[in-house]
């Protein structure tokens, strides 16, 4: 059974592959939904947080559908990183043809859209992450033409398979990323 290393040794990698504020901020963003559900669901946080913090780690190297994220898997296995770890990272490639089996790997790819897309709603609020709502972010979803990029399908499938409701999965990852709002780079109001 492998070990997970430390979190800063972690952190440490990611920061060597991951350049870019901008994936960074993903990454960062993706990790505080993930602890979220760690918390809710009762499981390893470290384990969810590492997850959370590498699944693109590789994608601003390698960001074609040939390289990511196999590229980062094999040297994190290679680094030893749990089983479980590269499982969840490979199934939130939905073209891996990796099976999302686990709650781990099931969490991680509900959450990747979604956290983006709270992020482009945050962009657009005068107060960011404060006060957001499910509600606020369901009614940019029905806008097509706002973050184009992010698919909405996958969102849908993502609470499908981790058996969720919308509203309470969006609220948690909301409450996530405020909990890490700084490092996100959305400080909280006074």
């Amino acid at each position: 059974m492998s070990t997970l290393p430390p979190y800063e040794e972690s952190l440490n990698l990611f920061h060597d592959w991951t350049k870019t504020e901008s994936l960074r901020k993903h990454a960062y963003a993706v990790e505080a939904a993930m602890a979220a559900y760690a918390e809710y669901f009762g499981e390893d946080e470290l384990l969810w947080r590492t997850t959370g913090l590498l699944h693109d780690m590789d994608y601003e190297k390698h960001p074609t559908a040939e390289e990511h994220p196999f590229i980062g898997t094999a040297l994190l296995t290679d680094l030893g990183y749990p089983d479980e770890i590269i499982q969840a990272i490979l199934g939130h490639a939905t073209y891996s043809g990796v099976a999302r089996t686990t709650r781990l790997a099931k969490a991680l790819f509900a959450v990747d859209e979604l956290a983006g897309f709270i992020t482009a709603v945050a962009y657009v609020r005068p107060t960011r992450l404060a006060g957001m709502t499910p509600r606020s972010v369901k009614k940019k979803l029905k806008d097509k033409q706002f973050a184009a990029a992010v698919s909405r399908d996958d969102i849908a499938l993502g609470v499908q398979e981790l058996a969720v409701d919308l509203d309470e999965h969006i609220s948690r990852v909301i409450g996530g990323m405020q909990k890490d709002a700084s490092r996100l780079g959305f400080e909280q109001p006074a």
